[in-house]
């Protein structure tokens, strides 16, 4: 008798757990903490642009480097002076800083509807052909974090250069709720 007892309070537990979890997952906010990712303020334009333009329920956000918490990009030529998996984390680095501008143009993550399009730019060497190998790091990161509403339409293109020499830039097209 205590053992279907206690085979109840355990199913019961497990329930309760499984239902929360699928509760959660479609807030990206709790997604990101469990994934252990703090979003940073992001950093201010460099030239005479904007962060994002909102137009309608478009929200379209300028391209974002792999700048990292310690203040730092990452750079280099994909290819050359740094690894896919290198540049895979460039881009996942860059993803964080593009929810982290999404974050503090929305207010709240749970306005985003669909992440729409990126566009990712690899600076790589001449001979380097696995840019979406690189821009994966962004696109998994966003689906990690946002679930069908992150997969999206992609470009994964090499570039000869990128400014001040950073590993990759990555701008977004989000559509979101108002």
């Amino acid at each position: 008798m205590k053992k279907i007892y206690l085979f109840i309070i355990l199913m019961s537990l497990y329930s309760c757990n499984t239902q929360t979890k699928s509760n959660n997952s479609n807030d990206p906010e709790l997604k990101l903490e469990e994934l252990g990712i703090t979003l940073s303020t992001p950093s201010s334009p460099v030239a005479n642009y904007v962060n994002t333009v909102l137009t309608g329920n478009l929200l379209y956000i300028s391209g974002k480097g792999p700048l990292q918490d310690n203040g730092e990009y990452i750079k280099g030529k994909v290819g050359e002076d740094l690894t896919i998996e290198e540049g895979y984390y460039a881009a996942r680095v860059t993803a964080i800083n593009l929810i982290s501008t999404l974050k503090a143009s929305l207010g709240d993550l749970s306005k985003v509807k669909r992440i729409i399009r990126v566009t990712g730019m690899v600076n790589s060497s001449s001979d380097f052909t696995e840019h979406p190998s690189v821009v994966n790091g962004c696109s998994d990161l966003l689906v990690e974090v946002f679930g069908e509403r992150g997969k999206h339409t992609r470009a994964a293109v090499g570039m000869n250069s990128l400014p001040s020499n950073i590993a990759v830039e990555i701008d977004m097209i989000v559509e979101v709720e108002l």
